[in-house]
């Protein structure tokens, strides 16, 4: 399917490299410091993802009539977070690989990661802090949009793993939507797109309006990012983990709730199993509970639910249009 979104994302991945790098270089007083901190973290954000959250910012500054340049700072301070999220929590998932290379705790060690990851928080203050192009209030506005972006995505880590780590499966669908809402929804979309459109001036109905898109459309991202570990792509490098991890899932929670899945689907989310067969078992109980269309389902609504709040709101029609097709591309991707 043809997505203007997709295309935005495509044609937009490497405005901010060099910027983003600028960080990483120069910066070390020796070479001991390069080697154990800013090279690392050089080559880490040299390897981006998609970028969705550092774009969204520039173009929420744009659909209410700001400056994208002047967003550049916050843009970046979102994409710091996103490194140092994903470096701590390969280190907390065990995980092996990051967009195709080895974590950074395999080749660098346990600790030096973590410091590494420290140092990509300390800039997502830092980097609005030092901007000599925001005004104060702005910047104050902003830093206190990143703070507590921070603080709700390590309330939602804390569940993540405080459920694995306790064996419990005493959860709800709400426990799980709390969860995912701290943990993903806040910083993949109401954060970036709210602190955007203050820099761009907006009202507070423009800013409020893209924070509620963002946290339905960053819920429905981190729901199609289970459905996609389950159904997806079975080559991906981690298909299934998620079952191996023994992930509270939206699906898993929905299926646990079904007497006749709960046993066996506890029995194997608490294995660890790594099994092809075992983990293709998981999903067929899934299925046969009907969870997997209940958790797309949710989705769903989720996207609706976030194109009807920009409706009414005045902003410019080119960015709204790519926010619609953003919504749809977060339900539809397969990646």
């Amino acid at each position: 399917m043809h997505n203007s979104f997709a295309d935005y994302l495509r044609a937009h991945h490497g405005d901010l490299d060099e910027y983003l790098l600028s960080f990483f270089e120069g910066t070390a007083e020796t070479d001991d410091l390069n080697r154990y901190l800013y090279a690392p973290l050089r080559s880490f954000a040299e390897n981006g993802g998609k970028r969705h959250r550092p774009l969204i910012c520039l173009l929420a500054c744009r659909a209410v009539g700001g400056d994208p340049a002047l967003a550049r700072s916050c843009a970046a301070a979102i994409e710091h977070f996103q490194s140092a999220a994903l470096i701590h929590d390969d280190i907390a998932d065990n995980g092996q690989l990051r967009r195709g290379k080895p974590c950074l705790y395999l080749t660098e060690g346990v600790g030096l990661a973590i410091n590494c990851g420290d140092l990509d928080l300390t800039l997502v203050t830092e980097t609005v802090l030092n901007d000599p192009v925001l005004p104060d209030d702005v910047r104050l506005r902003v830093m206190r949009e990143l703070t507590a972006m921070t603080m709700r995505t390590i309330e939602g880590q804390a569940l993540d793993l405080g459920w694995v780590r306790d064996g419990r499966f005493d959860l709800t669908v709400d426990d799980y939507l709390r969860m995912a809402t701290l943990k993903t929804a806040h910083y993949s979309g109401a954060v970036p797109l709210a602190a955007g459109a203050i820099i761009g001036g907006g009202s507070t109905e423009q800013v409020e309006a893209l924070r509620s898109f963002g946290l339905d459309s960053g819920l429905a991202f981190q729901i199609q990012d289970d459905l996609i570990n389950l159904v997806g792509n079975d080559t991906a490098k981690d298909f299934r983990t998620d079952i191996t991890e023994g992930k509270r899932t939206l699906v898993a929670v929905h299926a646990l709730a079904d007497p006749a899945a709960h046993d066996e689907v506890e029995a194997i989310l608490r294995s660890g199993a790594s099994d092809p067969a075992q983990l293709a078992r998981c999903v067929e109980l899934f299925e046969q509970s009907g969870s997997i269309t209940y958790a797309h389902g949710v989705a769903e609504q989720l996207i609706t639910r976030a194109k009807e709040t920009l409706a009414g709101i005045e902003l410019d029609e080119g960015c709204r249009a790519l926010f619609l097709d953003m919504a749809d591309f977060f339900l539809d991707r397969a990646s």
